[in-house]
């Protein structure tokens, strides 16, 4: 368990915030084991960047050029006209596609919580509890303990910003990714 203020230093957040996250990234620690100072380090820096510092749980839509192209995607699962928008990124990591709402419905069934059908109601994984467990499903079914536990928090950035860790391309903010992680790192007396 991690305290209001650990987690308000981790992300970067006022403590307002963080109290209103707190239980359910909790949750999320202890259902995935992102349960040592490593691991809680990485992680969170991790939804603070995804969440614009856990402020926003759905995708800012401009639509940008990236976005426009979420529309028709095959892997995403975007096989109906509107899915685009509709399964915009969702959850403290941004869940994208209806595949992988799907996905995340079917992960968090499977391990006995009783949640919605995100692939029917997209927009249900914007709810706090959805939000903080979808993200810890993503972390846990990538298998990003292990970079944690190796330190790689440059491959963590990659795997959820590029679908692959072992990109070449710099994931979507990794510079702040990356100042988060020092921060975390001094929260949790991670050397």
């Amino acid at each position: 368990m991690i305290t209001a203020k650990q987690l308000s230093d981790a992300c970067g957040c006022s403590m307002a915030v963080a109290e209103r996250w707190l239980q359910w990234i909790n949750e999320t620690l202890d259902a995935f084991q992102i349960n040592t100072p490593a691991r809680q380090a990485a992680f969170l820096p991790q939804l603070a960047h995804e969440s614009g510092r856990l402020h926003y749980t759905t995708e800012i839509w401009g639509p940008t050029p990236a976005q426009g192209g979420y529309e028709g995607r095959a892997d995403l699962g975007n096989t109906q006209p509107g899915d685009g928008y509709k399964f915009r990124g969702h959850g403290l990591i941004q869940t994208t596609g209806r595949a992988n709402h799907a996905r995340v419905r079917d992960g968090l069934r499977a391990m006995g919580y009783d949640c919605y059908d995100f692939e029917e109601d997209p927009a249900a994984l914007a709810i706090p509890r959805w939000a903080a467990l979808s993200a810890g499903l993503f972390w846990s079914d990538h298998n990003l303990n292990a970079l944690a536990d190796a330190g790689e928090m440059i491959k963590i950035g990659r795997a959820i910003n590029r679908g692959n860790p072992e990109s070449s391309r710099p994931a979507n903010g990794e510079t702040e990714r990356l100042a988060l992680w020092s921060d975390a790192k001094d929260t949790f007396g991670v050397a």
